[in-house]
């Protein structure tokens, strides 16, 4: 597949806003970063409801496809279970055990394949163990979760693994009622404001979509980085030298490189965006893989610089419909990128190895990454 930035750039260029079909319907696409962020931001003009159209199916009710008030209800229902202290406990017991069990299979062999071996099962391990499901099964588990993101163009695949995961984590939920322990099923089910509680359907809607949304998109992520400290060797030894700069390349990785590139509005009245008429009732997508390299907002946008100047960027999204996870999945790329750092000395791509591309179009990552090191 040809690289979608190449694209993308011409699109800020020559047609910033302009009409898209999607999913056979007609919609408006956004490329730039200073309308996307206008439409983030204008939570009655744009509506988030289309989520719950085209993934509701799947995933059941959905926080995505909420607005307003409801939104806000249901979003303090769930976020109890992402508070500090969670957040806290998860690293000294679950983020950090992982990572090392995982490198400790990889460290004496000196070489590597990073996707294979480190990055695709790092994150859906650990949210695996913070859900509260058996590790062993996360392999499954994660399965049904990237067939269920992709129901909308894989119907049949995506509503019999939504069947699946639920069947699944029935007996799972219905245990935790009744015993509760400290893992996020427990923490869902007993969540509590103004005496309301979540019910089932929210409960498994709210799983269906943390394995895509916390596993895949981390995982990614994870590979993206990896792949560019690896091409660029002076800032690897930067970083492996000063690890206060790690979340500096985190962050430069996220905007260079997001590992969701799309993010659907449905426009609730008429608007204009960059004086290009949105009709009321369209479905407006803003690539914001490319609003993340806008060159009115970064010089030199294409380039990966861990020394570039830090401005916010649209990989988490922006306002009422902030990624939730977005701490854990900063802690777990901090604590899993310093792990291979400081577990696999004189790291460095395989040369007999083809170089690692980071590819595809709504999510985006490298496939394999075969890298060398001293073996400890």
């Amino acid at each position: 597949m040809l690289d979608p930035h190449l694209e993308w750039q011409k699109a800020r260029a020559e047609c910033p806003v302009g009409e898209v079909s999607l999913l056979g319907h007609p919609g408006m696409r956004v490329m730039r970063f200073d309308a996307s962020l206008e439409v983030l931001r204008d939570n009655d003009g744009y509506s988030s409801r289309i989520n719950q159209e085209t993934m509701g199916p799947y995933m059941g009710p959905l926080l995505l496809g909420k607005d307003g008030a409801e939104h806000t209800r249901y979003r303090n229902l769930v976020s109890h279970a992402f508070r500090a202290s969670a957040l806290a406990r998860w690293r000294r017991e679950l983020i950090e055990p992982t990572v090392h069990s995982l490198l400790d299979a990889i460290a004496p062999r000196g070489r590597a394949e990073l996707v294979a071996d480190l990055t695709s099962r790092f994150p859906v391990q650990v949210i695996a163990g913070i859900v509260g499901v058996p590790m062993q099964d996360h392999e499954r588990f994660n399965a049904w979760a990237q067939d269920i993101a992709m129901g909308p163009v894989a119907p049949e695949r995506g509503l019999a693994s939504s069947k699946a995961m639920r069947e699944y984590l029935t007996p799972i939920v219905e245990e935790r009622r009744r015993h509760p322990r400290e893992d996020l099923i427990s923490d869902l089910v007993d969540a509590e404001i103004e005496g309301q509680r979540l019910d089932d359907e929210h409960v498994y809607g709210f799983l269906r979509l943390l394995m895509p949304a916390g596993a895949e998109t981390t995982y990614r992520a994870m590979g993206s980085c990896l792949v560019a400290l690896l091409t660029h060797p002076e800032a690897l030894a930067r970083v492996r030298d000063d690890r206060s700069l790690l979340p500096r390349a985190i962050e430069e990785t996220l905007r260079w490189d997001a590992p969701i590139t799309l993010v659907n509005r449905l426009a609730t009245r008429e608007t204009r965006l960059e004086g290009t008429r949105c009709p009321a009732g369209a479905s407006v997508l803003l690539v914001v893989g490319s609003a993340n390299r806008d060159e009115s907002r970064w010089q030199r946008s294409s380039e990966w610089d861990l020394d570039r100047e830090e401005r916010s960027h649209l990989a988490f999204g922006w306002g009422r419909h902030l990624c939730l996870g977005i701490h854990l999945a900063r802690l777990e790329l901090e604590v899993g990128l310093g792990a291979v750092l400081d577990r696999l000395p004189g790291l460095r791509l395989d040369p007999d190895e083809p170089a690692p591309e980071i590819a595809g179009l709504a999510f985006r990552g490298p496939a394999r990454i075969p890298v060398l090191f001293r073996p400890s």
